[in-house]
């Protein structure tokens, strides 16, 4: 007799209306016996394609069996043989996309909700337990992160695991990097990343802040230190802009500009914080992804009167996950679809006061599988606004790499590297947005740990001779 399918257990949320008037996470996760019981729905099934669609390849049916079993710290343990950041996966990870699209009980149902799960053993156990070393691979080698970001923590718990001295240069006064600066706190709460980062302070890992790798210390003077392979993890956080007339309105911001005075700088908490953000009553963000959507929300939980979202697609192509863009429309952010900003208008003292926008149309698709946005001849209309968050993608950011000499780069900014992560230099890896643009946490993570295993090869290679 076939096995019957529960229903999916549904997180439960904050209420709209309460909270678009706090900063607090609005899923407030499972409890033990949800968990339990959305455990219960995984089939065990034998070829178990949930593994594979995981990019850091978390054995997800033995940690959710776990669950079943109640065991809840042995199930963080098995998340943590391949994932140091759980609590944060579960939360930011695109699973639909992923691990959840290809579960077999989605084939019946909604699949299993391997995130929720996750989320909840991170959250009831993290704190109880320590990441385990695995085999040392004999050698205590110093081993350079440059980035404290996903790809550079997941890369120097891999080493640190395997035996490796291993210290990270972060730029910035907080580690995390985007899960710090970019993510916003009803998202992602930062003692959330605070924890999880401790988890590879427990191995060692050494992490000196305010510390700028080509200012600091120069590339070459981390060779000199010692210093055996450098890993380069440094994202891409470098704004795109519209380049469109009247761009440099006062008002109109990056998102990584508004995400980062928002997220790190606490300016939600002026004076508490001295990292004020003007009020502003008309908010246009430009923009259909996931930064886009936490632009938006943010800034109506700074006040805002009115929030509106430009996207030149439409709603049904709009690259944010499915969840953000619920909420955002459930706290009454409304999207604008099939217009591109035209020009930005200023009025006294240069001012942001409204945008022209052209309307657009969709034809045949572009390179990334979506209908292609063509501008409809003398079709524009005019819409008031005195704040816009431009939020249209991150490049590289040419400082450090401009610096390295001989490091060989892609035509569009990022680092040139094999499959192992290796770049054009000897004993210099990289991953993450550096090496493939902006992309996901966890890619990043997966990347981190792809050239962690590279570089314990290349070392110990190294240490016999070549």
């Amino acid at each position: 007799m076939p096995r019957k399918i529960e229903k999916r257990q549904e997180m439960p949320e904050q209420e709209a209306s309460q909270r678009i008037l706090n900063f607090n996470e609005v899923p407030l996760g499972y409890t033990a016996e949800q968990a339990v019981l959305e455990a219960q729905r995984c089939l065990q099934c034998p070829t178990h394609p949930c593994i594979g669609g995981c990019p850091v390849n978390i054995n997800i049916p033995a940690f959710i069996k776990l669950i079943t079993q109640r065991d809840f710290s042995g199930a963080l343990r098995k998340i943590q043989e391949t994932n140091f950041l759980p609590a944060v996966c579960g939360r930011v990870c695109p699973q639909e996309e992923q691990c959840e699209e290809v579960c077999i009980v989605g084939k019946i149902d909604k699949p299993v909700a391997i995130g929720n799960l996750e989320r909840f053993v991170a959250d009831y156990a993290g704190k109880d337990i320590e990441v385990q070393k695995t085999t040392s691979s004999g050698m205590a080698a110093a081993v350079a992160i440059i980035g404290a970001g996903p790809a550079g923590i997941s890369c120097s718990a891999e080493l640190a695991r395997r035996g490796y001295d291993v210290t990270i240069f972060e730029a910035l006064h907080k580690p995390g990097g985007v899960l710090s600066y970019g993510i916003p706190e009803f998202r992602l709460p930062k003692d959330i990343v605070a924890d999880e980062v401790k988890t590879i302070s427990k191995l060692g890992v050494k992490i000196k802040l305010d510390t700028l790798v080509g200012s600091t210390y120069t590339f070459k003077e981390l060779f000199e230190k010692g210093f055996k392979a450098v890993f380069i993890g440094v994202g891409a956080g470098a704004p795109i802009f519209l380049n469109v007339p009247g761009e440099n309105a006062k008002g109109i911001y990056s998102a990584n500009e508004f995400l980062t005075r928002f997220n790190l700088m606490k300016a939600y908490k002026f004076p508490e914080y001295d990292t004020p953000l003007p009020v502003y009553n008309d908010a246009v963000i430009i923009g259909g992804g996931n930064v886009a959507v936490d632009a938006a929300r943010s800034a109506l939980r700074l006040g805002v009167k009115r929030v509106r979202m430009l996207y030149r697609r439409t709603q049904s192509e709009m690259p944010a996950r499915d969840e953000e863009k619920r909420h955002a429309m459930e706290e009454g952010i409304e999207i604008v679809e099939l217009c591109s900003p035209k020009e930005f208008i200023q009025g006294d003292a240069g001012q942001l006061t409204g945008i022209i926008c052209q309307k657009m149309k969709l034809e045949t698709p572009d390179a990334s599988g979506r209908p292609r946005p063509v501008p409809v001849n003398g079709a524009t209309f005019k819409l008031t606004a005195d704040m816009a968050i431009i939020a249209v993608g991150s490049r590289t950011n040419p400082f450090l790499l401009r610096q390295i000499e001989g490091l060989e780069l892609n035509a569009n900014g990022t680092v040139k590297v094999d499959e192992t992560g290796q770049t054009s230099l000897k004993a210099v890896f990289a991953g993450g947005d550096i090496t493939t643009g902006a992309a996901t946490v966890i890619k990043a993570m997966g990347a981190g740990q792809s050239a962690a295993k590279a570089i314990d090869e290349y070392l110990k290679k190294e240490e016999n001779g070549g």
